[in-house]
């Protein structure tokens, strides 16, 4: 997640307009999230996949009142997701969980 003092941080560092953009880019955090594994792809797991997976979304979206399909959402997922790829080249996932640190290291694995 990201809190409201991190988003004014970053938001004025880079000379943006904080208060037109900072509803949008709070993220409370600590939201449940799945991790999907499998052997083989193959089409049929694949379309199964998407499937399952977007009516789950939109399914838990509804529940709990949160937008699923939010771009700034996206944004994030986009920083967090090239953070972790230089974890990767360094193999240093000290700053995670215990259950993110065992699921990075079975992909390393796999």
């Amino acid at each position: 997640g990201k809190s409201a003092s991190e988003v004014e941080k970053e938001l004025s560092d880079n000379n943006n307009n904080v208060k037109g953009l900072l509803f949008y880019k709070v993220f409370e955090g600590n939201k449940p999230t799945n991790t999907i594994l499998i052997e083989k792809l193959t089409p049929e797991t694949l379309g199964s996949l998407i499937a399952m997976y977007e009516h789950k979304i939109f399914v838990q979206g509804v529940l709990w009142n949160i937008y699923s399909y939010d771009q700034w959402g996206v944004e994030l997922g986009k920083e967090l997701a090239s953070k972790l790829l230089k974890e990767f080249e360094n193999k240093d996932f000290k700053k995670h969980d215990d259950s993110t640190i065992s699921l990075l290291n079975k992909y390393l694995k796999s």
